[in-house]
């Protein structure tokens, strides 16, 4: 049986002198922009924001010097993290690439791929978007059936890749693909592609959400030439990569802060007329989200010290999507939301916009059936 860890991760005075920091820059930047326009978030895409990042040495914070970053600590990564989401800062230009391209190609990559890829992504001038979902397969990624054929001098890449966040903005998609066998074969040849999507051949066509932004896109490889230089790692060791990929994705603070702007804004309305009921709510909220950063920051703790906690990763995943879309619920017991009211007009703007998005805290990162049965296989139970 396998036994999950969530270590107490160490206070870090460094970390708390850098939230300061973070706060200011945050309150300056943020200082005239709606509630319901920053519930978005980590949707929300700006890439002067992003290079602003980068200046201050806010994105590949843990990445050796040499390639840009600033050997920072995980935790001191982590303050920047929470504090932005909690503000509502939009993150998405670079967040993809900071949170787990960057380190994927840190663990996996060449060093050609490291020295041309990792200083832009530092800097914010570079994004990425992840090719893993198909057609078809739902979560299910071993069915996997973009093929890459070996050929000489690279690969020949056909199939499609779906709900590619940004992916037409991005300037690589890291690809999981099957370089070998067939679905039969599950886990085995299956590889990672670092893809530059100006590449001929490469399709992108927006998807609308339920709130109507495009932020989603489908993406078409038809005989797309990729050079050989743009294997990561092994070929036919995707699988493993893949894998060890997620536990950067499922584990952050994202994970349950992406309607804590929602939460901020029922607490402003809250304060002009609070109640013993109201108190209940809201603390029992609170624990949850205590709950959640001690196990996130576990997880990152974990992550600084060369571990793999994928297992760990899906339990907060998982739970923290339930606090994340019991939220909208919350709100609508405990205020009610009157046509034309001053006090509760920006509440309402910005519920609006998490009842939209609320379904997708859910789905992605990997669906709660997929995650439950990485959690049951854990603990013994499949």
């Amino acid at each position: 049986m396998t036994y999950f860890t969530f270590p107490n991760a160490p206070p870090l005075p460094e970390a708390e002198k850098l939230r300061g920091e973070v706060r200011a820059f945050l309150a300056e930047e943020l200082r005239n922009v709606p509630a319901h326009v920053r519930a978005a978030s980590w949707s929300g895409f700006d890439a002067q924001f992003s290079r602003r990042m980068g200046e201050r040495g806010w994105i590949g914070m843990t990445w050796p010097k040499q390639y840009g970053g600033h050997e920072r600590s995980s935790l001191e990564r982590y303050v920047v993290l929470e504090e932005m989401l909690a503000a509502g800062a939009p993150v998405a230009a670079h967040w993809i690439a900071d949170r787990q391209s960057g380190p994927l190609l840190l663990r996996f990559g060449t060093e050609e791929q490291r020295q041309s890829v990792l200083p832009k992504i530092a800097a914010g001038e570079l994004f990425c978007c992840i090719g893993m979902s198909e057609p078809d397969s739902g979560s299910d990624l071993a069915a996997v059936r973009t093929r890459a054929e070996p050929v000489d001098g690279g690969f020949r890449v056909n199939g499609t890749k779906l709900w590619t966040t940004y992916g037409h903005r991005a300037h690589y998609m890291l690809l999981f693909c099957r370089t070998s066998g067939g679905p039969a074969d599950r886990h085995k040849g299956t590889s990672q592609l670092l893809v530059d999507l100006t590449l001929p051949g490469i399709t992108i066509r927006p998807i609308a959400d339920l709130s109507g932004a495009k932020h989603f896109n489908e993406v078409v490889f038809e005989n797309v030439f990729v050079p050989g230089s743009a294997l990561i790692g092994e070929e036919g060791n995707g699988w493993h990569q893949v894998t060890s990929e997620l536990a950067y994705e499922r584990s952050g603070p994202e994970r349950f802060l992406s309607s804590f702007v929602l939460f901020a804004e029922l607490i402003r309305v809250l304060q002009r007329n609070p109640s013993d009921h109201a108190t209940i709510a809201v603390g029992r909220l609170i624990s949850h989200f205590v709950v959640l950063r001690q196990l996130s920051r576990g997880v990152a703790w974990l992550l600084q010290n060369g571990e793999n906690p994928a297992l760990e990763a899906a339990v907060v995943k998982d739970l923290g999507a339930l606090v994340e879309q019991e939220m909208p619920d919350v709100v609508r017991s405990l205020v009610e939301i009157e046509p034309g009211s001053e006090q509760t007009r920006e509440l309402a703007r910005t519920l609006y916009y998490i009842v939209q998005a609320a379904p997708s805290f859910s789905l992605r990162g990997g669906t709660r059936e997929i995650l439950r049965g990485i959690i049951a296989r854990g603990l013994g139970l499949r």
